[in-house]
């Protein structure tokens, strides 16, 4: 298993985080820390506008850009794209042409663009996996191939019931690449977690997860991507997006072809 970490050395050129939704940024808050400190111009887009039933799009908003400047991230280079695109959460699947182009068109005008962070391919939400699949599909061909790194957030590989796991890489998506979090970093992401208030039903399942995790662990994972994995399953068995009835793999992939 490596323990290298991309970037790390000072450096003049962007790097790009894309989210699915408000709070995915909890899953790779110490590449951030670690990008922003290397120099780099680090933008984070989120891709869906956080419209769903009940929630406040713009308090979500909100709090991911108080999490992220409280990491240095230049509130300019914060981009709520899914807002300009509208396309509400959940519905990433029937907005993928939407998401292509406007991928294409960002990194065709940042030549800088170093390396790209995006969630991972685990079938834990169909929006993330969605995003996934554009963003390995549209870089594919380009210089950046090998710069496409996955970060975990939650999937139920092995698991029944409706449980999950969180911050946890699947084998299937190839060698992991690892960094240990030093103990007041993983202080800071955990009292960060709390700014989430408006997810606060999903936070009530997630964080006593993601507690442990930096209690007993306390590491970054990232992965390559691979473009041969979206011919695959994300994991054997179900899926929890298709626990939660959210979508089926089937469906997406036929979408994604």
């Amino acid at each position: 298993m490596r323990t290298d970490l991309p970037s790390g050395a000072p450096t003049s050129d962007s790097v790009l985080f894309l989210f699915a939704h408000q709070d995915d940024e909890f899953g790779v808050l110490q590449q951030i820390e670690q990008e922003v400190k290397s120099g780099a111009s680090v933008y984070c887009a989120y891709t869906t506008s956080g419209v769903r039933p009940g929630a406040n799009p713009k308090q979500r908003n909100a709090e991911s850009r108080h999490v992220l400047e409280t990491l240095a991230v230049d509130p300019k280079r914060i981009l709520f794209q899914g807002e300009t695109l509208d396309i509400p959460d959940g519905q990433a699947l029937q907005h993928i042409g939407t998401l292509r182009t406007w991928l294409n068109t960002w990194t065709l005008h940042h030549q800088t663009l170093r390396a790209l962070y995006i969630p991972a391919w685990e079938g834990g939400h169909p929006d993330h996996d969605v995003l996934h699949a554009v963003a390995v599909q549209v870089i594919q061909n380009g210089r950046l191939r090998s710069n496409v790194w996955q970060y975990p957030l939650y999937n139920s590989n092995g698991l029944k019931w409706g449980f999950f796991k969180v911050l946890t890489p699947l084998a299937m998506n190839g060698a992991v690449i690892r960094q240990s979090i030093p103990w007041p970093g993983r202080w800071r992401h955990l009292r960060l977690c709390l700014n989430y208030r408006s997810q606060a039903k999903s936070w009530l399942g997630l964080y006593p997860f993601v507690l442990w995790h930096y209690l007993f662990k306390g590491w970054q994972s990232l992965q390559q991507a691979s473009i041969t994995r979206l011919m695959e399953r994300p994991h054997p068995g179900q899926l929890y997006y298709e626990f939660r009835g959210l979508s089926e793999w089937e469906k997406v992939f036929s979408h994604l072809q």
